[in-house]
């Protein structure tokens, strides 16, 4: 099933891959869904970038998820593409290490987070934050990762 999740990395850095990836199954297992996506790691100016142009936000972000458009019912019914997750490598890295968190817990808890809202998870009102949080703690603690390292990196939206 990692064939589903494509990763691309755009620097030289050493990233455990199949963490991520596991993070992504991890998520789709526990939601019960199936589907595919895409990984895509860049610098904080690409990433920026992406939120001017599609989110019309003009600040610096860890992770933007942007879910698939409906595809043809005869594709669709192939594989279900859920959509693309970019993180800002740079910009993570700098919050990892101004909380005192690892970055390796961080890429997968942006990971987690991300592939919640491909899965149409939002975090607009205090019902659905705590929907979506309990989610994601379940997710990382699974993976081996304490959920209060949300609180701990300091996200907003993560």
């Amino acid at each position: 099933m990692s064939d589903c999740v494509s990763l691309q990395i755009d620097q030289q850095v050493a990233i455990d891959k199949a963490r991520l990836i596991r993070a992504v199954h991890i998520v789709l297992e526990q939601q019960s869904e199936t589907g595919c996506l895409s990984i895509v790691i860049q610098d904080s100016e690409a990433v920026a970038a992406l939120s001017r142009q599609h989110r019309g936000v003009n600040s610096p972000t860890d992770v933007l998820a942007f879910p698939a458009a409906n595809l043809p019912q005869e594709i669709a019914a192939k594989s279900r593409y859920l959509g693309d997750i970019v993180i800002a490598l740079d910009y993570a890295t700098a919050r990892a290490a101004a909380s005192g968190t690892d970055l390796g817990d961080i890429l997968c808890l942006l990971v987690v987070h991300a592939t919640l809202h491909l899965l149409g998870f939002v975090h607009g009102t205090v019902v659905e934050r705590e929907i979506m949080w309990a989610a994601q703690g379940k997710a990382l603690r699974k993976l081996g990762i304490d959920a209060g390292l949300v609180t701990q990196y300091g996200g907003a939206d993560v």
